[in-house]
């Protein structure tokens, strides 16, 4: 895949990251208002997969750094999942 944008290497992962993490809050909210394990919990864990693969591959970058985005999804989604228990009078139909 030709890369699309031409950002130094710290910049496109920082960039990559910021985005797993941020897309990943909101989608950590609405998962922890679903039942474990439901169809609404895996769509809602898994819905920004392919947002980050899109960002890697035409950013040029390799699979080295693929942990570094995983660990910034799930620390998105447990934030998400904070600010939801949080947050008073909000119910959980989980």
């Amino acid at each position: 895949m030709m890369h699309v944008w031409h950002l130094p290497l710290w910049q496109g992962i920082f960039l990559v990251a910021l985005v797993a993490f941020g897309v990943n809050i909101p989608l950590g909210y609405l998962r922890a208002g679903v039942r474990k394990f439901s169809p609404f919990w895996f769509l809602y864990v898994h819905l920004s997969i392919p947002l980050i693969i899109l960002l890697r591959l035409s950013l040029g970058l390799g699979y080295a750094f693929i942990p570094i985005f995983i660990a910034m999804a799930v620390g998105g989604q447990l934030a998400g999942g904070r600010l939801r228990s949080s947050c008073p009078g909000v119910k959980n139909d989980g």
